[in-house]
């Protein structure tokens, strides 16, 4: 493929707490106007080419399917109100169903929760030994005819996991939406399933968070004792290793949770470090990126207009390889204390897909209270849900209309 050279200059002042950052105007458009006074910018360019991943092709029938694999409690759930809220509508349970249901119902969009294709309810799993976690224990046959038919435009009888009694209940009918997303353990373990994704997420936290927020659940809230905790955990983790983790290698797009790199030794898991890993070439999706596409930046924002109290915040973008393949990356390590102040980040992100000026930092004000609201989690989910609006306005040559 082309190459070309990115050329691009940082000019440092003496004085750590102000800098400055110039770029060649040819490759710095359309920052180039802006001046970044009291931000620590540092970088390199690199060499990569730019490029826009458009599929031109006719409006198809069926919906746009998306896929979300993840963990048990690693934020499936407000993820999915971040995305379907993007595209108008309050998604809920089926209206007049079971009101058990775990499929979500928007306007536009259809969230389907794959644990719904369980082969087993929980007795049968006591019966058979195996966890939830096991591909043995999911009924992908029927994932797939089922999948198959909504993405033909045909309604469907699909059956229902009860997490409260642990059994599956009586099916419900879930008609072919514009929008459908499976989310769940097992989104792209099975190859027939996975060919027919148009947008495939990984949601990936590491064992150190996972702990973190474990113990802080369980034993805040639950009274569990360490000891059951560590057990509990130690239990899954063969199986999620073996079963759910390998997944994220078909991953379009990878948001990555890790402890903070700003306190050492950090075993709290309050503060996170989250990276958005965005597989290049992907159709119909083009990565969004930090002040130069291509470029390796590392930027600390300025005090004066981003408030942020100890550790402080440090945002990097730049290329890297996932699974042998080139990605680029987005990365925030610490968090906002003033998130209305996110407009300040948000005015330096490119190719972010909003419809109009500060729709980041409302949509995130919109979720204030949910989980990583705060933090990177939060603001890569409605990043990552934004990429899937501009997605499906490609693909459906339809415009999802938004009010500023």
């Amino acid at each position: 493929r082309e190459v070309r050279r990115r050329v691009v200059t940082f000019t440092r002042t003496l004085n750590t707490k102000m800098a400055s950052m110039t770029m060649s105007a040819a490759c710095a458009q359309p920052l180039a106007a802006r001046k970044f006074q009291g931000s620590r910018v540092s970088g390199k360019s690199v060499v990569r080419a730019a490029k826009r991943n458009v599929t031109v092709k006719a409006e198809r029938e069926g919906p746009v399917l998306i896929g979300l694999a993840a963990d048990s409690g690693c934020g499936k759930s407000t993820f999915m109100r971040r995305m379907t809220s993007l595209f108008g509508g309050k998604a809920s349970p089926p209206e007049g169903g079971n009101p058990d249901s775990n499929t979500l119902i928007s306007d536009t969009t259809t969230v389907l929760c794959l644990d719904d294709y369980h082969l087993n309810d929980r007795n049968g799993r006591k019966e058979s030994g195996l966890t939830a976690l096991n591909l043995k224990e999911q009924n992908f046959d029927l994932m797939y005819e089922q999948t198959k038919a909504l993405m033909a435009g045909d309604a469907v009888e699909k059956p229902i996991y009860n997490h409260v009694t642990g059994v599956m209940d009586p099916a419900e009918k879930i008609e072919s939406p514009d929008i459908l997303i499976l989310e769940g353990l097992h989104p792209f373990a099975d190859e027939r399933v996975r060919e027919m994704f148009d947008f495939k997420i990984y949601l990936d936290i590491s064992d150190d968070v996972k702990f973190a927020w474990k113990i802080q659940r369980d034993m805040a809230e639950r009274g569990h004792s360490l000891e059951s905790i560590k057990a509990s955990i130690e239990a899954r983790k063969p199986d999620f290793d073996e079963f759910v983790d390998p997944q994220k290698q078909y991953a379009d797009v990878v948001i990555q949770v890790l402890p903070t790199q700003l306190i050492p030794d950090d075993n709290e898991g309050k503060i996170l470090r989250v990276r958005m890993i965005m597989k290049e070439g992907v159709e119909n999706f083009d990565a969004p990126y930090l002040f130069d596409e291509g470029s390796t930046i590392s930027w600390i924002p300025c005090g004066r207009k981003l408030t942020c109290s100890y550790p402080g915040i440090k945002f990097f973008y730049g290329p890297d390889t996932f699974f042998g393949e080139e990605v680029s990356v987005l990365e925030m390590d610490g968090q906002f204390d003033k998130l209305e102040e996110l407009i300040y980040v948000e005015s330096h992100l490119s190719s972010t897909s909003t419809k109009f000026y500060g729709e980041i930092t409302q949509q995130m004000l919109k979720y204030q209270n949910g989980p990583g609201s705060n933090n990177g989690t939060g603001l890569f989910q409605t990043l990552c849900g934004l990429k899937v609006r501009e997605l499906y306005e490609r693909i459906s040559e339809k415009e999802v209309v938004t009010a500023a």
